[in-house]
C-alpha cells in the first residue's frame, strides 16, 4: 500500500495536505505531523501513527525524499492529487471494494474511529483542523456500535436502585 494512504488514514489528512507534505513536515520525536499552510491557510499539527512512522521509515531508506515527502516524475514538485486518487482508486479495485468510495473516505473514517474510541468531539475538530464543530459533526455519523453503548436513563435508575 501506498504510504500516503497510511497517512491520509492515520492523520485525517485531506489530499491536497498529503501531496504538498515534507520531510522535515514529520516529527517522529513528538508524534506529530505539521500541516502547513492546510485549507484556510492554517497551519496544524495531527497525530502521526507509529504503524504509518515504520511504513515511512522504509520508505525513507528506499527512496530518499530530498524535499517532498512524495516527489513526482520531476523531484522538484509533489505528486498530484490526481495520482492519489487513482491510485486509491485501484486499491479499491484490488481489495474488491464495491463501495462507492473516495480518497476522502479514509479521512472521515479517521474521524468517525476516534469518535467510537471515545476522542472528545473538540479534539477531532482540532486534529482536522476545523474552525467550526459543526463541520466535524458532519464527519462523525452516529454508527450503530455508538448507539448498543447507550443505555436509557431509565434503565440505569432502575438497576441502580436494585444493586
Amino acid at each position: 500500500m501506498e504510504k500516503f494512504l497510511f497517512l491520509i488514514y492515520s492523520a485525517g489528512l485531506r489530499v491536497g495536505e498529503v501531496v504538498k507534505l515534507k520531510a522535515d513536515d514529520i516529527d517522529s520525536e513528538r508524534m506529530l505531523i505539521r500541516v502547513a499552510q492546510g485549507k484556510g491557510r492554517k497551519d496544524r499539527f495531527t497525530v502521526l501513527s507509529q504503524v504509518a512512522l515504520n511504513q515511512l521509515r522504509k520508505y525513507f531508506n528506499l527512496y530518499k525524499p530530498e524535499i517532498w515527502l512524495f516527489p513526482g516524475q520531476d523531484n522538484k514538485k509533489h505528486i498530484t492529487e490526481r495520482t492519489v486518487e487513482k491510485v486509491f482508486k485501484n486499491a479499491c479495485k484490488i481489495a474488491k471494494i464495491k463501495k462507492e468510495v473516495s480518497v476522502h473516505s479514509l479521512r472521515h473514517s479517521f474521524a468517525t474511529h476516534l469518535l467510537e474510541g471515545g476522542t472528545d468531539l473538540r479534539y477531532i475538530q482540532e486534529l482536522l483542523g476545523h474552525t467550526s464543530s459543526k463541520t466535524t459533526e458532519i464527519y462523525t455519523h452516529v454508527t450503530e456500535k455508538s448507539l448498543r453503548n447507550i443505555s436509557s436513563p431509565l434503565d440505569k435508575m432502575i438497576f441502580n436502585n436494585e444493586k
